[in-house]
């Protein structure tokens, strides 16, 4: 297991290394740059902007500058600096990682927390009303973009008032206690997880379903039932843990993407995460930060897989990584 996981870490550097150099390839190929933006208000001469250029090493070439920023990784584990922020580039993403991890793992657990058992409701209940209820929803559901959902729930907090329509605290949130610190942070954070989590619901809720009718229709299941079994004992005690499998290998994938897709949701609600820091950090050009974002996202992404992985080895106990 140890030999797999190191192999798995290692692969993830000539992963990083082709994000690195297509983003940074991307982000040369944009017309201008910070310093072009800057140079537009009058009331910073040409030779600030010129001087500012020198020091971030701009005025360098293409290739030099990002053998510079590989150096600097390697060697110092240093990401650069934000132009706009003036802060090291770790630093600023690292705030926005952690909310954005703390939003992907709410949207998580309403994933999974209703996808799981909403499954196993409609597998048993097959072609009853619920099954047939539950389909019809999962359907409805799989149309409807995530930023249209983000828009309507947004239009419902502004015009009932139940939900802050933006932000992750409250104003008084430094002078609450730690109880109530937690219930604000929950009260912001319902909504951008119910957008980010009820994207991928409908569709693991329907791959649960199929998975247990599957495992229900084989030879062990039935020669389970033939021996007098309770019906619940053979769905959960036999059963269920076969039809969880698959879903624990996408759960790796799901994570991932939950990072990317709560980036919508930090631009409709406002929420100070790493999607919303990316967005302005590409409106600003400013590419340091934005190749910081885009790795983070990538080692995230990566990570969410060995996870599952791990957790699917030892879910099943015929699955070895020697």
């Amino acid at each position: 297991m140890r030999t797999y996981i190191l192999r798995r870490l290692l692969q993830l550097v000539p992963l990083l290394f082709g994000v690195s150099a297509l983003t940074f390839l991307l982000l040369q190929l944009a017309p201008g740059d910070f310093l072009n933006q800057m140079a537009e208000n009058p009331a910073i001469s040409a030779e600030t902007i010129e001087a500012m250029r020198r020091n971030f090493g701009l005025d360098r070439p293409w290739y030099i500058q990002y053998g510079l920023y590989l150096r600097n990784i390697v060697l110092h584990f240093d990401f650069g600096e934000s132009f706009s922020r003036h802060q090291p580039v770790f630093e600023v993403i690292s705030e926005g990682l952690g909310n954005t991890l703390i939003l992907a793992t709410a949207a998580a657990v309403v994933t999974w927390g209703l996808a799981v058992p909403l499954g196993i409701l409609a597998a048993v209940r097959q072609y009853s009303w619920v099954d047939k209820v539950l389909s019809l929803v999962a359907f409805v559901w799989l149309s409807v973009p995530e930023i249209l959902s983000g828009l309507l729930l947004l239009m419902l907090a502004a015009r009932t008032g139940w939900f802050p329509v933006g932000g992750m605290r409250s104003i008084d949130y430094d002078d609450m206690t730690l109880a109530g610190k937690a219930l604000d942070l929950a009260w912001h954070l319902a909504l951008p997880a119910l957008v980010v989590g009820l994207v991928p619901l409908a569709g693991r809720m329907r791959q649960m379903r199929g998975n247990l009718l599957d495992v229900l229709r084989l030879d062990f299941v039935t020669t389970a039932r033939s021996k007098g079994l309770d019906e619940r004992v053979v769905i959960y005690k036999h059963a269920l843990r076969n039809a969880l499998n698959p879903m624990i290998t996408l759960f790796g994938y799901t994570l991932g993407a939950l990072v990317s897709g709560s980036f919508i949701a930090e631009i409709i609600f406002s929420w100070p995460g790493l999607g919303r820091l990316t967005l302005d950090a590409i409106l600003t050009q400013d590419q340091y930060l934005v190749m910081g974002s885009v790795l983070m996202a990538s080692v995230v992404l990566v990570l969410g897989n060995l996870v599952a992985d791990l957790l699917l080895a030892i879910a099943d106990p015929r699955i070895t990584y020697d």
